[in-house]
C-alpha cells in the first residue's frame, strides 16, 4: 500500500511508497482503512527533532476511515464501521483513566509508538504516536478507534483526532470557560481557532485572537472571535477591553517559551493560562518566584484537550450537527497522498490552517 515515511529525523521532505505492508491486527485491534489524514503541525515537529520519534516511520496521528479487519477479543467494533483514530487511547485501567484523566494514559501509546507497526521490504517502520495515519491502512488497537455514525463525512471526522479536539478541549475541560468570560488566544492555526470556536460555543463575552499572520484573522472572527490582533497590538486591545487587567483565560496554542510567557503576562491576576502548544523538552519558560505566588494565576497544561475520547469525540460531532462548530471551514486544502510535500511545506511556511491528504 501507498504511505508516507520519515527516512530519518531531519528530513524536509518525506519519501511516497507504495510498497509499505501493515500486519494484520493481533487480539484487541483492528485495521482501518485510512480515508484521511490532517496534516499537523506536530506532523513537522516529528520530522526536525522537536517530538521524539524514532525512525523510519509513517507519519501522521490525525485520521479517520473505515474498520476493514478485527481481531480476536475486540468487542463494540465490527468490519464497516466508520471511526476517528485517536493518537492518545485509554486503556481502562489504569490509575489515570479510572481517575477520570484517560487523556494521561499512556499505556498503548508506549507500546505503540515503540514498536514498529509496518514494514517495506525488508525495513521495518514505525507508526508516529502509534497511529501512522499517512498510510492507507494501519493497525491500532481498538481503544483507538472511536465509532462514529457513518453520515460523518471522514474528511471532516479526521480532525477531531487531534486538532479539533486538542483546541475545543482547552476551552471546555481545561479552562472550563464559563459564559461572559473574557478569553484570548495565542495562535491561530487549527487548534487556536478549534479554541475560538470552542470559546464561543461557552458563550464567552470577549474573544480575542492572536496571531502575527493577519491573514488568518478574517477566519478566526468568522468562526467567532470579536476581535483579532497581532501580538504588537495586543496590549492596547487588552487596555481597552479589560481595563489593563488581562483575560480571564488565555489559551496558548504555539508551543514556544515566548509565547507562553506572552500568554501568561496577557492572564489578570487569578485568571488562568492554558498552554496547549506543544514544545520541545529543551525549551524553558523563565517566571520568578515572587509572581507565581503574588499574581495567583493558574498555569494549566492541557494535553489533548484534557479530552475523554470517547465521550468527547461524539460530543464534538453534535455540535458540528448542531452548526455551532464549522470543521469544514478549518480545511484550508485537500491534496492526494502523492502531494504530501506540497502540504508539508505550506505548513512549514505558515500559509495554512488546516490541509487534509486524502487517499483516492
Amino acid at each position: 500500500m501507498r504511505g508516507a515515511v520519515l527516512v530519518q529525523v531531519g528530513d524536509e521532505t518525506l519519501d511516497v511508497r507504495d510498497d509499505i505492508d501493515v500486519p494484520a491486527p493481533a487480539p484487541g485491534e483492528v485495521r482501518v482503512d485510512v480515508a484521511a489524514s490532517g496534516v499537523c503541525h506536530s506532523d513537522l515537529s516529528a520530522m526536525n527533532g522537536r517530538f521524539p520519534q524514532p525512525a523510519p516511520a509513517v507519519l501522521g496521528h490525525e485520521g479517520a476511515g473505515v474498520v476493514s479487519a478485527v481481531g480476536d477479543d475486540v468487542d463494540g467494533l465490527a468490519e464497516g464501521d466508520h471511526v476517528i483514530l485517536a493518537w492518545m487511547a485509554p486503556c481502562g485501567d489504569c490509575r489515570w483513566c479510572l481517575g477520570g484523566q484517560p487523556n494521561l494514559c499512556i499505556t498503548h501509546l508506549g507500546t505503540s509508538a515503540g514498536t514498529p507497526r509496518f514494514r517495506a521490504g525488508d525495513t521495518d517502520l514505525y507508526a508516529m504516536a502509534g497511529v501512522g495515519c499517512f498510510a492507507e491502512q494501519v493497525v491500532v488497537h481498538a481503544n483507538a478507534a472511536v465509532r462514529i455514525e457513518d453520515d460523518v463525512p471522514l474528511e471532516v471526522a479526521a480532525l477531531i483526532g487531534c486538532g479539533v479536539t486538542t483546541g475545543a478541549g482547552a476551552v471546555f475541560n481545561a479552562a472550563k470557560v464559563e459564559p461572559g468570560a473574557a478569553v484570548a488566544v495565542v495562535g491561530l492555526g487549527g487548534v487556536g481557532l478549534s479554541a475560538v470556536q470552542a470559546a464561543r460555543i461557552a458563550d464567552a463575552k470577549t474573544i480575542v485572537a492572536i496571531d502575527p499572520l493577519i491573514t488568518k484573522h478574517g477566519l478566526a472572527v468568522e468562526l467567532g472571535a470579536t476581535h483579532a490582533v497581532t501580538p504588537d497590538d495586543l496590549p492596547e486591545l487588552s487596555a481597552e477591553l479589560t481595563g489593563g487587567d488581562g483575560f480571564d483565560y488565555v489559551i496558548e496554542a504555539v508551543g514556544r517559551p515566548a509565547t507562553i510567557r506572552a500568554a501568561y503576562d496577557a492572564t489578570r491576576r487569578g485568571g488562568a493560562t492554558v498552554v496547549v502548544g506543544m514544545g520541545a523538552y529543551t525549551d524553558e519558560v523563565v517566571f520568578n518566584a515572587f509572581e507565581l505566588a503574588f499574581v495567583e494565576k493558574r498555569i494549566i497544561g492541557s494535553l489533548y484537550g484534557s479530552a475523554d475520547v470517547h465521550r468527547d469525540f461524539p460530543l464534538l460531532i453534535e455540535h458540528w450537527r448542531a452548526g455551532r462548530l464549522d470543521l469544514e471551514g478549518l480545511i484550508s486544502r485537500r491534496v492526494p497522498i502523492e502531494r504530501i510535500n506540497d502540504a508539508v511545506g505550506a505548513l512549514a511556511a505558515g500559509e495554512v490552517v488546516r490541509q487534509v491528504v486524502t487517499f483516492e
